[in-house]
């Protein structure tokens, strides 16, 4: 039994953690609470019991996902070793992806990386998709604290204070927490970076496969990344006026008479979801905070997969029964790109060169949007706080057990590397000695940063900090060492793209 500062809670005992699920870190964003600031937890008496997981966030279906119509979701799971010497271990507080539309913290099961490397692993759920991420003027101020369109982020920050307030009673350092998160929980690890009000609430931070920039996608890549909030709110004033709630003065009693399932629905429309940037919570960009210092200075492990869009492709494909040709993939290079630098893009990437027209199309958008921008955001981080950069490698990791493979090679795909930190419910986990070795060494360098700030322990492949180059730590099966990311993904030539 542990004792919060809400209640009391009794988790599960296992052969080598203790875990504590579905236990409330806010209260239930439901009726007036709706789109507004989250409130403190109700206080319980006697021993609630804390051995399964909270209810997901309100969510449409999507491709792997299952739907969810509940609003009452703010719960969070607490993973601690079995067996510590240590009278306060390192927090590490999980940030689940999946755009900002789906997901949950229970789905990345941490027991294994709560024993290896002696740490507390706390993962939150938080408002999604239109519950989470909605801009829109008539619901300013008033419940909401700030500006609309980040309550998501709220959330993650009041889970935060849960852990400043909870950390001692599981044993854990408040003094030492890590934020970690992966695709749009990359992001909002780099909004946490910009936000002045999550400031002191994390020491350390992991970004894997974050979308930072606000870059302008074209139909297809996703869009969780942050947005300006003129462009939010005009988004959130259009799906107002389509669920029949035009007036601004009403739309918030409009909107909140509104049933779950309708709004779900509109979570994704085109746009998707993700941060707003412009005032309220997020005042900077994070690309415009990194690029002139004016961040949450803490260290730092950043990286991505060697080739993050293959899985987009794949999904994209598996949704709409239609695999990329030679002419769609020259179609979609021209609607990126327009028609000069398509042709010297077709000509660098040119689709007999590769497996299929979908892995070249794949290829280039790694290459242009990933890979390249993220050496750049290492650059700019790296003048002002430590960086340990890397590259997930592993050509063969493991692929969903629910999503059909596509035609090409799905190589180190976007979120191939969570099932080398977790045992998740969607990936089926190393398969080789040589990928369960990786497995142990990720894990050790991931926790071993969280104890120290620098991923580097005894058995493990030197990790060199950024140094303002092009060098990154690659990690392969059996090969861990460095990769010139630049020159992997032809950064040269894309800096010269629409110049």
């Amino acid at each position: 039994m542990i004792s919060t500062d809400a209640g009391a809670v009794r988790g599960t005992l296992t052969a080598s953690t203790r875990l504590f699920q579905g236990i409330p870190y806010a209260a239930p964003p439901t009726g007036p609470l709706r789109w507004a600031s989250p409130r403190p937890a109700a206080s319980w008496s006697g021993i609630r019991d804390a051995t399964k997981p909270g209810n997901r966030c309100a969510q449409a279906k999507g491709l792997i996902d299952k739907a969810s119509n509940t609003e009452d979701c703010l719960y969070l799971n607490v993973t601690t070793p079995r067996h510590s010497s240590a009278r306060k271990l390192p927090v590490m507080v999980w940030i689940h992806g999946n755009g900002f539309l789906n997901g949950a913290g229970s789905l990345y099961d941490a027991q294994r990386l709560a024993s290896t490397g002696n740490v507390i692993v706390v993962s939150p759920n938080y408002r999604l998709g239109i519950f989470g991420f909605l801009a829109h003027p008539g619901l300013d101020h008033g419940a909401a604290r700030h500006l609309s369109g980040n309550f998501g982020l709220e959330d993650q920050q009041a889970a935060l204070r849960w852990v400043q307030r909870n950390a001692a009673a599981f044993g854990g350092d408040r003094g030492n927490v890590t934020i970690f998160g992966e695709s749009a929980g990359g992001t909002s690890v780099c909004s946490h970076l910009a936000a002045p009000g999550s400031a002191g609430l994390f020491h350390k931070a992991i970004l894997q496969s974050a979308e930072c920039t606000g870059e302008k996608w074209s139909p297809g890549p996703p869009t969780w990344f942050p947005l300006p909030r003129t462009e939010r709110e005009q988004h959130g004033l259009d799906v107002a006026s389509k669920l029949g709630c035009p007036n601004v003065r009403t739309a918030a009693s409009c909107l909140r008479a509104k049933p779950v399932k309708k709004l779900a629905k509109w979570s994704d429309d085109g746009l998707g979801s993700g941060p707003t940037t412009g005032g309220g919570v997020l005042p900077l960009s994070p690309q415009k905070a990194f690029a002139t210092g004016h961040f949450n200075r803490v260290p730092l492990i950043q990286g991505i997969t060697r080739d993050e869009h293959r899985l987009f492709t794949a999904a994209i494909e598996a949704a709409t029964g239609k695999q990329t040709t030679d002419a769609s993939y020259r179609d979609e290079i021209h609607t990126l790109f327009g028609p000069t630098d398509a042709a010297r893009i077709l000509a660098r990437y040119p689709s007999d060169h590769f497996h299929s027209a979908g892995e070249a199309l794949s290829t280039v958008v790694t290459d242009w949007a990933w890979a390249c921008p993220v050496l750049d955001r290492n650059r700019a981080l790296s003048a002002h706080v430590p960086v340990y950069a890397y590259e997930f490698s592993d050509e063969n990791a493991p692929w969903f057990t629910t999503l059909r493979k596509p035609n090409f090679p799905t190589g180190a795909f976007h979120g191939g590397e969570l099932q080398y930190l977790f045992d998740d419910e969607q990936l089926p986990g190393p398969a080789t000695s040589a990928q369960r070795q990786l497995s142990n060494q990720m894990m050790r360098y991931w926790s071993q940063f969280a104890h120290t700030g620098n991923p580097n322990g005894q058995n493990l492949p030197k990790w060199s900090p950024f140094q303002g180059g092009e060098h990154v730590q690659s990690l392969a099966p059996s090969a861990i060492g460095s990769a010139d990311l630049a020159q992997e993904h032809q950064c040269a030539f894309w800096a010269s793209i629409g110049n």
